[in-house]
């Protein structure tokens, strides 16, 4: 008789491999690694696993006598990502209110935020309020129409504090975009530090999203979706802090065997409560902020919540639980939600207080009378006239959105938007020879342009990196791919729903941060895992550290395009790598 302790390529009371059924046998030549293969050892380091620290021989090349290097390995945690920010920031701040005009969707939400801050809901405006505001550095009065918009308010409060601060001009209403941007860059570096465990990709998950031309575009214009894109990697951001900190705690609960090295306990895992979690609450809150920017915020939070919950599993898995969905739903689900979804409606709705507060006589926000007027009786009249007047709004909203069939010389279905088949031009202008910045000799007109479009290089890198992420989640069951991909999911396959609606490329910044978190992982598995030979790290490092430069490289060679400065109209020209980008 065989006992099962008797199999030398198992841990005790698995089952050998070639009982395990063929599906498993058969996907394992792609890599596959069934959940009960993972790693035996210390649960703790399962559940949290240390960071990684450069090798002192990284050092001694480098010349870094022991101590030193002790010291920037401990500063390295924030000042790396601190060191791209600053990089990150001074570019997007650099003239800042150029080009001195309103560009783009800036027609809408400039104007809205600077009537939202001091009337508390949106306004008609004459038609050649633009040149007024320009004309006048933004002294001239606020009409006192209100307007039908079909955005929430809070991106817009978001542009009319960099307005209050420093005025109703370009680079007023550019400035708090311009700030999220630089902000969301630390996030990254940040967040991938947290999820990578290594300052190293943590950093360059944060440059490349630096260097990125749709990103940098979107930072220095007034447009709201810079704004849900900030808030949604927040809440991404507190989600991961939460992760940490939950299996931190369950870490410590679980039993210690002599050697001191804690073990699997399935009374523990199943019974284990996390407590208010503040971190969750926190995401809740930034979630509420993301929907109260763009509707699309909703689908975010869905999937956000759900992949919350599917951590808890996953930590009560590794902790022991016989159980793992039974005791989640049982002692996670309930707080989850509660911390999440009516957080999140909450926020929502207080971000309307402007408009609810508003007068119900007809001169207040739009629709603000409607429970007065035109709602009167029904059997909803037992709610609040203001909560009934919102209802009634937020549907005429919604079939504005799905409706919105108008053509648009720059509308793009979401098939294109990952390869940047069809961008979006903010500005354009043809100086003159000597005129705007367009250079004397030039011989002919100058070509000005702010075009919203991503760093090509690092959008087609970013193809093969969500390739890369998703196989590493469906057979090594990595979690890190996992998250990377539900970010993306999240932000992009909703769009494919209404393809048929109007709908432009610069959508995607909203899921660009986890782009660029998938390129950072892929480039970590080409530089190769700890433990490789020095060959294979030389060779993985060169090869990852020529397409960082040509990612860089790229985006200065479409400097031009990013901040409307006038170059020779053959030179323009040359940057226009498809037909469909002009």
């Amino acid at each position: 008789m065989t006992s099962t302790a008797s199999s030398t390529d198992l841990r005790q009371g698995q089952a050998p491999h070639d009982q395990r059924p063929p599906w498993q046998q058969r996907l394992r030549r792609f890599g596959y690694v069934p959940a009960e293969d993972a790693p035996s050892g210390d649960v703790r380091d399962r559940l949290v696993p240390p960071y990684t620290e450069p090798g002192p021989r990284l050092w001694q090349v480098l010349g870094v006598p022991p101590v030193l290097a002790g010291r920037i390995t401990r500063w390295s945690g924030w000042g790396g990502p601190l060191l791209v920010t600053l990089m990150a920031g001074l570019m997007r701040f650099w003239n800042l209110g150029s080009p001195r005009a309103v560009i783009f969707d800036e027609t809408y939400y400039a104007k809205d935020a600077w009537a939202l801050v001091h009337r508390g809901f949106e306004v008609n405006w004459d038609k050649n309020a633009n040149d007024l505001v320009l004309q006048t550095h933004g002294h001239l009065p606020i009409p006192a129409d209100a307007a039908y918009v079909v955005h929430p308010p809070v991106g817009k409060y978001v542009i009319g504090l960099g307005e209050l601060m420093f005025g109703f001009d370009p680079f007023g209403w550019r400035f708090m975009t311009a700030l999220l941007g630089t902000l969301s860059v630390l996030l990254l570096c940040r967040i991938g530090r947290r999820m990578f465990r290594s300052t190293f990709l943590g950093c360059l998950a944060g440059a490349l999203m630096a260097v990125d031309g749709l990103h940098f575009v979107m930072s220095r214009t007034s447009l709201l979706d810079g704004v849900l894109m900030f808030f949604v990697l927040a809440a991404f951001g507190c989600l991961v802090i939460d992760r940490d900190r939950s299996r931190e705690r369950l870490a410590a609960a679980l039993p210690a065997d002599r050697d001191g090295r804690v073990r699997p306990d399935a009374r523990v895992a199943d019974t284990f409560r996390f407590g208010l979690r503040p971190w969750r609450w926190a995401a809740g809150l930034m979630l509420g902020l993301a929907l109260g920017t763009k509707w699309n915020g909703l689908y975010i939070l869905i999937a956000f919540c759900v992949m919350a919950v599917l951590w808890d599993v996953g930590a009560r898995r590794t902790a022991g639980a016989l159980q793992p969905y039974t005791a989640a739903l049982k002692y996670d689900t309930g707080l989850a939600f509660v911390a999440t979804v009516p957080v999140a409606i909450g926020v929502y709705l207080l971000s309307w207080l402007g408009w609810i507060l508003s007068p119900a006589d007809g001169t207040g926000g739009y629709f603000r009378n409607w429970a007065a007027t035109d709602g009167k009786g029904g059997s909803w009249t037992f709610l609040p006239d203001w909560l009934r007047s919102l209802w009634h709004y937020e549907h005429e909203v919604y079939k504005f959105h799905v409706g919105l069939t108008s053509p648009h010389t720059y509308q793009s279905n979401p098939w294109s938007w990952i390869v940047l088949g069809r961008p979006v031009s903010y500005f354009y202008e043809s100086p003159n020879p000597g005129a705007d910045g367009c250079p004397a000799n030039a011989g002919q007109k100058c070509a000005r342009e702010v075009l919203a479009i991503g760093t090509p290089l690092l959008w087609w890198a970013a193809c093969f990196a969500i390739l890369y992420v998703l196989w590493r989640w469906a057979f090594r069951r990595d979690w890190r791919a996992g998250a990377i991909a539900c970010g993306i999911a999240a932000g992009y396959l909703p769009w494919f729903l209404y393809q048929e609606r109007t709908i432009f490329l610069f959508y995607a910044v909203v899921f660009l941060p986890f782009l660029c978190l998938a390129v950072a992982m892929m480039i970590g598995a080409v530089v190769g895992p700890p433990g490789s030979s020095e060959t294979r790290r030389v060779i993985g490092a060169t090869a990852s550290g020529v397409l960082v430069l040509l990612i860089a490289w790229n985006f200065i060679y479409f400097w031009p395009l990013y901040t409307g400065t006038a170059i020779p109209i053959d030179s323009w020209r040359s940057r226009m790598w498809l037909d469909t980008w002009v």
